[in-house]
């Protein structure tokens, strides 16, 4: 049964007829990783796997909501005190709160929703959650919030409902996501524009080590922290201002290690533009290169990789891949990987097979297309 029929059969199963159903995809990160708090640039896309809801108001101030793939109910007010317990939960919890303090008078609600974003992937199954139900709720509450505010009001859930202090990337991409276009957004001014993508003759495709490692003292926040330091000493606001020549110049005045963590920032800002310039010449080769050094920074500067991760690279790199690097926050997760047609049979059955006999399991493989955005199925 497809998707969208389960969660439609499993919603009139359980509160009868008349929802509507609801989209939002994840998101890919082409380059441009660790960028988005440094008021960089990021290069993302929507992919063809994501979250479906149904969802139809009850009338009430009760929320109840069905996780189909959790098989699990959670029921919950909209008042601050009415946090539910259920991880899953608060997100959904946590967007119609960020919906209300933008004056959307949200009402109680029935939904049921499902998945198909690998979890731990690096895909952004949240955000796919998040932009969901912002969207749906825009949508049957008569919100007027423009795409760009629903893409904060996922964010905003992730700061103040589950304990994230993630960027802005990943809603953006999912809300905004469009059918053979990759966008680029400047984190800063929040521009952004669409980049076709459809490279003939490649397929890019997802390596999930199926690997994750515990985020002991949270890293992800510690990484954020070294580049603030850097930017304090430069006397600038976010690395984006920065130069390689300007942080060389401080070199001695920092940690080792702010240094590193800095070094692979700057560098990362201008392989993402490099890339943009790529993709309008066509030219994939320059776009693969970028992507092996920022595998490469990041796994060395920015210490977010594994040697699970650094193994699918080297075999990506021996097997002829056009480019290939970790995607997403690190410490486990996937390699995105650009591959030519011709060796794409190869690389996978290669992977495989060395994989298994180094850690004792296959990566799984996630084929992905870039698709569109939140909207109502």
């Amino acid at each position: 049964m497809e998707m969208k029929e389960k969660v439609a059969s499993k919603f009139e199963e359980l509160f009868g007829a008349g929802a509507t159903l609801y989209a939002s995809p994840g998101r890919i990160n082409l380059i441009g990783e660790h960028t988005d708090y440094n008021g960089g640039f990021v290069f993302p896309g929507a992919v063809d796997k994501g979250i479906i809801a149904a969802i139809k108001p009850n009338g009430s101030d009760k929320v109840r909501a069905f996780s189909i793939d959790m098989n699990e109910m959670a029921e919950f007010g909209l008042r601050e005190e009415d946090a539910p317990a259920q991880s899953w939960a608060r997100y959904i919890f946590g967007v119609c709160r960020e919906m209300q303090k933008r004056g959307v008078k949200v009402g109680g609600f029935d939904t049921t929703f499902a998945g198909d974003v690998p979890l731990g992937a690096g895909m952004s199954s949240s955000a796919a959650l998040e932009s969901t139900y912002a969207f749906a709720l825009n949508e049957l509450f008569d919100g007027n919030i423009d795409k760009f505010e629903l893409a904060r009001v996922g964010q905003a859930t992730e700061h103040n409902y589950c304990g994230v202090k993630c960027g802005i990337m990943d809603q953006f991409a999912s809300v905004f996501g469009k059918k053979g276009n990759l966008m680029r957004l400047d984190c800063r001014s929040m521009e952004f524009e669409y980049f076709p993508f459809d490279p003939k003759g490649y397929k890019l495709v997802l390596l999930d080590s199926v690997v994750k490692h515990e985020l002991v003292g949270s890293p992800y926040n510690k990484r954020r922290e070294s580049c603030e330091r850097v930017a304090k000493a430069l006397g600038i606001e976010t690395l984006r201002d920065a130069e390689m020549k300007d942080l060389e110049a401080i070199k001695d005045k920092i940690s080792d290690e702010d240094y590193k963590r800095a070094r692979y920032v700057i560098g990362e800002k201008q392989r993402v533009l490099d890339v943009c310039d790529a993709l309008e010449r066509g030219d994939y080769e320059t776009v693969g290169k970028r992507m092996y050094e920022t595998h490469w920074g990041m796994s060395k500067d920015y210490e977010v990789s594994c040697e699970e991760l650094d193994f699918l690279a080297t075999v990506a790199e021996e097997c002829g891949v056009t480019g290939s690097r970790i995607m997403g926050g690190g410490f486990g997760g996937c390699t995105i990987n650009l591959v030519k047609d011709e060796v794409y049979d190869h690389f996978i059955a290669e992977a495989k097979k060395r994989f298994n006999e180094k850690y004792g399991h296959e990566p799984k493989v996630y084929p992905v297309v870039i698709s569109d955005g939140s909207r109502r199925l």
